[in-house]
């Protein structure tokens, strides 16, 4: 079954007894396990929580059977268990202390391994799964797609008394990507920049913590634009910033790499959606590769196999040469944008 904010406001109402969340992203469980026992918690019941990925049976038991101070069902928190880490009599003594526990309602939350954007639970997994939707509200998570990440970051401003200005936040997103603890501390730390009032794009570029990936993006973009001086720019700031050169070099390969795959899948007329799947870019693929393709649209095949040439001969001196390494990184910029004109 997958979430419904609807249904677990009417299990929450009807007196259900057990909230299994799994998902492949920790922040997805961990907000509905909170939303969840937000509710459950109103009726003063004492939680205990089961922490670790395997919870011995024997802790679920006492715990579950222990009564509440309070005289109502005992809370038992169990977040992030791992069932594949359950031998197969354990798991099934789990599933039916679950079943046979009638003096306590559990909340637990799992992390499960996804591929090619789908969730791909094992046989110990499926197991728990199967047994929680006999019994109580057992569902998956998915991951939201931008336009509602752009709704959570703008939700979340606005718990912290702070809203973002026209496009602010489309541009937090395209720096922090999709994990939404990560989204949820920046725009903390941009709420308190902005004085708790509006958070612009220049906040954003300011503060916002960034992946290397999207940085080293920047600058290919910047480069192939022909603004090769804010490149070396963003590049030095990089630089200050204590990442390591070689690392850099590393994500500017990945970016080119990126580029040419969707070149050749548009030479050879395979979609977007073929090259996520060839090359397992996961559930995000759509607006990377999206924006990859406007930019590769700038090259021939040729130029960006000039560019990789350069960049595979910058990480060939990064690690060997004796040059200075900041000097080999803007020396590399300026082949690059060459390259990318011949």
């Amino acid at each position: 079954m997958l979430y419904s904010e609807n249904e677990l406001n009417k299990r929450l109402r009807s007196g259900c007894g057990l909230y299994y969340f799994y998902a492949a992203d920790e922040a997805l469980v961990h907000t509905a396990a909170q939303k969840a026992l937000k509710v459950l918690n109103e009726d003063d019941p004492e939680t205990t929580v089961l922490d670790g990925p395997a919870p011995r049976v024997e802790e679920i038991v006492l715990a579950a059977g222990t009564i509440s101070f309070f005289g109502g069902r005992r809370l038992v928190l169990m977040p992030l268990i791992r069932p594949s880490t359950y031998s197969d009599k354990d798991l099934q003594d789990l599933c039916d202390t679950l079943a046979d526990t009638e003096n306590a309602i559990f909340v637990m939350t799992s992390v499960i391994e996804e591929k090619f954007g789908k969730l791909r639970p094992g046989k110990r997994e499926q197991k728990l799964i199967t047994a929680c939707e006999k019994l109580g509200y057992c569902v998956q998570l998915n991951k939201p797609g931008r336009a509602a990440l752009q709704e959570m970051a703008r939700s979340w401003a606005n718990e912290c008394g702070a809203q973002f200005a026209k496009g602010a936040e489309a541009a937090l997103l395209d720096r922090c990507g999709e994990d939404q603890f990560l989204l949820k501390n920046e725009i903390d730390k941009l709420a308190a920049l902005s004085g708790y009032g509006t958070i612009t794009a220049e906040m954003v570029a300011q503060l916002g913590t960034v992946t290397l990936d999207a940085d080293t993006f920047d600058m290919v973009k910047l480069v192939a634009a022909g603004r090769t001086d804010q490149a070396q720019q963003k590049l030095k700031t990089l630089l200050a910033l204590q990442n390591e050169p070689i690392m850099i070099t590393g994500a500017l390969i990945g970016n080119y790499i990126d580029m040419y795959r969707v070149l050749q899948a548009k030479r050879s007329r395979r979609s977007l959606a073929d090259v996520a799947k060839d090359f397992g870019y996961g559930g995000k693929w759509s607006y990377r590769l999206g924006e990859t393709e406007r930019t590769a649209s700038r090259f021939k095949c040729r130029q960006l196999e000039k560019c990789l040439e350069v960049l595979q001969k910058l990480d060939t001196d990064l690690k060997s040469s004796k040059l200075d390494t900041d000097l080999l990184m803007q020396k590399a910029l300026c082949e690059l944008a060459l390259a990318g004109r011949s």
